[in-house]
């Protein structure tokens, strides 16, 4: 009875199985840089001229790294250095932007000699430490709108700096934050939002500005019928008239034909514009033209605003006055897309939405790389061509095989079974590291462990889905298996600073 308490040792401590997973995946992601660099000539796979070798010695030295992490620095350190962490990383995002060279219009490597830094990697770790020290905080409340916007501002402000440092693939990874968030008590509207947001840009590019407003509309009139529990009441009232107003631009039109002879044509591209001038001009009715059924649905809506906010206020609704907020973002939202298409992002990346979204076919252009990626992991078949034979591997059709396209290395040389394989190992060990984290006393390292989940499940389905070509191509490594000190480096420190904290819990319990 009187005996000390020691705790667990070591081995009973740490989570081998995450360490296992871990240690399998970058031998696969090594092996397989190995055969999308090899040729006829090949070389050896340590030959350290070539990225395998390379490679190679970014393992040696992050296997040191995850040694450190967990047996000489203290789990407790990283709490306390969440902020000058983040605020020295952000600075050298600001960094990077003017003393970088442009590479393929982006400036975000640090270039030292022979080896490259990118500050963006290792961002993900500073955020995810910050968000578990402020999230983790007694006082905090997800409820309450200044700790709400405390924590998008941590997510969005190196968000912004790496967009502005045209990096829009790994910016885009700070989406995932959203559901630690979420985890932690954020009610699922924002969520919703996020979804809302992605339908509407689609929709604004493939159908039309018009059928984008609509929709917007129907989903806010149906979550305020859900929200006040008059289902049957929207669906008598409201849902006619959404009808009617699907209904509408063919109306117009129909009218316009009528009013305007030849007005239908002027949707033409290949119309000549002086017959275009003509039809025009043929009518005293042409002022009608420059009104487009949009802008009348969206006058209608608008007119309709006021009448929603004095309900809002008369029956003390603040849904009714949170959704006219939501559809004033949603019509910015939806007009902003050409801009966004046009000045924001680069052009081979609005090519690259347009390429997926069927609306620009180029095989041999921008679509080149997922088309031939597409190839590799057909030509797998079930159990693939088989190590070092896939031709479209050995040749070099992919371009960025080892990096960004790795994953069609597997689909080529061990098929569908080698690439469920892999899948599985990725959500074998996101789900570890969300099961530890429920597992966590401490509040630190549960939102910690989260933050690393979210990390690698986006990676994995943006990386995955641009090589099947369900994503468009933004240039973001597969973790753990690309080729790439700063990606491996930074995965392996994100992950082995949650084993470090999570095995300091389990010493005692």
């Amino acid at each position: 009875m009187g005996e000390k308490f020691k705790g667990r040792g070591v081995s009973q401590s740490i989570d081998w199985f995450i360490v296992v997973v871990y240690l399998v995946i970058v031998l696969i992601g090594w092996v397989n840089i190995y055969a999308s660099i090899h040729s006829s000539d090949p070389s050896s796979i340590f030959d350290w001229s070539v990225r395998s070798g390379k490679q190679a010695v970014w393992i040696g030295t992050a296997l040191v790294l995850a040694a450190v992490i967990l047996f000489l620095i203290p789990p407790r350190i990283w709490e306390g250095a969440a902020i000058p962490l983040y605020l020295g990383v952000v600075f050298l995002l600001v960094v990077v932007i003017f003393v970088a060279t442009d590479i393929k219009g982006s400036r975000s490597w640090f270039q030292f000699g022979p080896v490259s830094f990118q500050p963006a990697e290792i961002s993900k770790i500073t955020t995810s430490l910050l968000l578990a020290n402020v999230m983790s905080r007694q006082n905090y409340k997800m409820s309450s709108w200044k700790w709400l916007l405390a924590t998008l501002a941590v997510i969005a402000l190196p968000m912004l700096i790496i967009v502005g440092e045209k990096e829009t693939g790994s910016a885009l990874v700070y989406i995932g934050f959203v559901f630690v968030l979420y985890r932690e008590g954020l009610a699922g509207w924002l969520l919703g939002g996020i979804g809302l947001a992605v339908l509407l840009f689609v929709l604004s590019l493939t159908k039309s500005v018009y059928v984008a407003l609509l929709v917007a509309i129907a989903v806010l009139t149906l979550s305020n019928a859900l929200n006040s529990g008059k289902l049957v009441r929207w669906l008598e009232i409201y849902l006619p008239i959404l009808v009617v107003m699907a209904f509408f631009p063919g109306a117009w039109n129909w009218m316009m034909d009528r009013l305007i002879p030849g007005h239908s044509l002027l949707g033409d591209p290949t119309l000549d514009p002086t017959v275009a001038l003509a039809i025009e001009g043929a009518s005293g009715w042409s002022f009608l033209m420059k009104i487009k059924p949009e802008v009348v649905l969206l006058v209608i809506s608008i007119a309709a605003l006021p009448v929603c906010l004095y309900r809002s206020y008369r029956d003390k609704n603040s849904f009714i006055a949170l959704s006219v907020l939501v559809y004033i973002l949603c019509v910015g939202l939806t007009f902003a897309t050409p801009i966004l298409m046009t000045d924001v992002l680069k052009p081979h990346q609005s090519e690259r939405i347009e390429q997926l979204l069927g609306l620009r076919d180029d095989p041999g252009g921008v679509g080149y790389n997922v088309n031939q990626s597409k190839i590799a992991i057909g030509s797998g078949g079930l159990f693939g061509k088989g190590f070092l034979r896939g031709t479209q591997t050995t040749y070099g059709f992919v371009p960025e095989q080892s990096t960004d396209f790795i994953f069609c290395t597997v689909g080529e040389e061990w098929g569908f079974a080698g690439c469920l394989v892999v899948v599985v190992l990725y959500l074998l060990l996101i789900m570890r590291l969300m099961s530890d984290a429920e597992r966590s006393r401490e509040s630190f390292t549960r939102i910690y462990g989260y933050c690393v989940a979210a990390c690698l499940f986006m990676h994995l389905f943006i990386n995955v889905g641009m090589t099947i070509g369900i994503m468009p191509v933004i240039g973001i490594p597969l973790p753990l298996m690309s080729y790439g000190g700063s990606s491996l480096w930074a995965f392996t420190i994100l992950i082995f600073i949650f084993l470090a904290l999570y095995r300091e819990e389990r010493k005692y319990f």
